[in-house]
Parts: structure tokens; C-alpha cells; sequence
């Protein structure tokens, strides 16, 4: 294996494993983590963040190239050293009996094999190792976000979020429901069937606005995610508030009560809609 070979086989192997490593730890101790993963699974990914960059560390111990070797000298478990000196015993007798010009087209010959050839797994093989490369430089490279208003909205399916049903509706009937989430309440507005007995309810709900229907003023929207942010759902809650509507994607807090609107719906009254920056988690899990 050539020098170049090697160093792109250790890149892409070990180089894009350290990257990622660090990146995921970086995440961690700035307290950024919770934009990607929900924190309770947080420990695994940085735990194999760890072992992955101890095991990048030990591996330059290795030679450069070693990747390439696979033990072909074994010759089914014979001493390497006598398969070596019979070779070197039949190079040695071939070169005293090798016309100059015979060397000099075979050298030719074994510059042309060592070349480089586009083959259709070569080439595959090329793309993926710069596709795979650029998409670890744009991670570390692109600043750590929330997902956008804009997804939120193109994620809704208008249904409440997954995993939240029966249970949290009987929690919300006779429960404390200060620690309900939109996830939660968006859940309760869905599956009640008797709206009457969340009438007067009080909530202070943070999330970001999106535009409302069924004559709510605005909707309050938050994402929920179970793992990380490839699973968020979109939870959302009609709002009924005086004055106008903030901003779409504009961060707010609602201070308000749960009311039934008397056709079998719930909507929250809004006493105080409070304008605020995107809080540091902005996820409900």
C-alpha cells in the first residue's frame, strides 16, 4: 500500500472517528448536547464518544499501512522467516540470470500495475470517502442549533405526539398538571372525551409561535423529541389572546387557563403572552 493509500484509509477510519468523538464531548461539556439528544441519553453517546477516542489514540501505536496487512506470510502457520528466505534465495537466483533489458521491462511493467486503476469499486469507494468526509467537516464546522420554525411546522401531522394518551389525560383530570408540557396538554386536548373536566385548568407553557386556525389567535408550539431530534413530533395548542399575534418563530411564555369552548374543543385563554429568547433546551421529551 502506498504512503497516499494509507494516509486516506487511516482518515477515513480513524481521522473521521476523532472528529466526531470530539465533537460529540465538545457538545457535552459546553452544555449543547441537549440540541441534538435528549438528556437522558446522553451518557451512552458521549460514554462511546470516550471509548472511541481512546481507541483512535492507541491506534497510532500501529505502523502507518498496517491496515493492509492481513497475515498473508503465515503460509498456514510454516515460520515466516523460512517462506522469506526462500523467496529472497529466488529473487537472488533470478537477478544473477535477468538480461539488464529484461529488468528494465519489468520495472516498466510494475510501475504500470502499481497505478492506480478506475474501477467501478475504486471509484465508489473514492465517492464515499469524500461524501463521508464532508459531511464530518460540515458538522464541525456548522454552529449548534435548534431545529428551525419552519421544519416544526412541516412535521405536523395534526395529531398529538406519540407515547402520550390515556394515562396523561387521567393524570391531567385528577393530577397536578404544573409540569405539563405543550407534549402534554396537546395530548389532553386530543384524546378528552369529557372537555368539561380540564375547565379552568391554569398553565404556564413556553414554546414558539406558529400560526393558528379554527379562530385561535396563534398556536404555541414546541417539538418533542423520545431520542434525539431525528424523532421530534411536532406538539402544538390553539390560543386564544387579546391584541395581536407575535411574530411567527418568536419565542413565548403563556400564562393562562384551559377552557372548553362548548362545541367538545379546549383552547388555553391567554392572561399574559411574554416575549423571551429561545430558552437553552428547547426540546420536551
Amino acid at each position: 500500500m502506498s504512503r497516499s493509500a494509507a494516509l486516506a484509509t487511516r482518515w477515513l477510519g480513524v481521522g473521521l472517528t476523532t472528529c466526531l468523538s470530539i465533537t460529540t464531548i465538545v457538545l457535552w461539556v459546553t452544555g449543547r448536547m441537549s440540541l441534538y439528544i435528549n438528556p437522558d441519553s446522553a451518557w451512552f453517546a458521549v460514554g462511546m464518544a470516550m471509548v472511541a477516542l481512546v481507541g483512535a489514540v492507541a491506534s497510532f501505536a500501529l505502523p502507518l499501512g498496517a491496515e493492509a496487512d492481513h497475515g498473508h506470510d503465515h503460509e498456514h502457520g510454516h515460520a515466516p522467516a523460512a517462506a522469506t528466505a526462500r523467496r529472497e534465495a529466488f529473487a537472488h537466483a533470478d537477478h544473477e540470470h535477468t538480461d539488464p533489458l529484461d529488468a528494465h521491462d519489468r520495472s516498466a511493467h510494475e510501475h504500470l500495475a502499481a497505478r492506480p486503476r478506475l474501477t467501478p469499486g475504486g471509484i465508489a469507494a473514492f465517492s464515499g470517502g469524500v461524501l463521508a468526509s464532508g459531511a464530518v467537516i460540515a458538522v464541525l464546522l456548522t454552529p449548534a442549533a435548534s431545529l428551525s420554525t419552519e421544519l416544526a411546522v412541516s412535521r405536523d401531522v395534526g395529531a398529538p405526539p406519540l407515547f402520550a394518551g390515556s394515562d396523561v389525560v387521567t393524570l391531567a383530570a385528577s393530577g397536578d398538571t404544573s409540569e405539563f408540557g405543550i407534549g402534554d396538554w396537546s395530548a389532553v386536548f386530543a384524546h378528552a372525551t369529557n372537555p368539561e373536566t380540564f375547565d379552568g385548568k391554569p398553565v404556564t407553557l413556553t414554546g414558539f409561535i406558529t400560526p393558528g386556525g379554527d379562530g385561535a389567535s396563534f398556536d404555541l408550539t414546541r417539538l418533542v423529541i423520545t431520542h434525539c431530534v431525528i424523532d421530534a413530533q411536532t406538539a402544538r395548542l390553539p390560543i386564544a389572546a387579546a391584541g395581536a399575534a407575535p411574530s411567527t418563530g418568536q419565542w413565548v411564555t403563556v400564562t393562562g387557563t384551559v377552557r372548553s369552548s362548548g362545541d367538545g374543543a379546549l383552547e388555553v385563554r391567554a392572561d399574559e403572552v411574554a416575549a423571551i429568547d429561545e430558552p437553552a433546551d428547547p426540546y420536551e421529551y
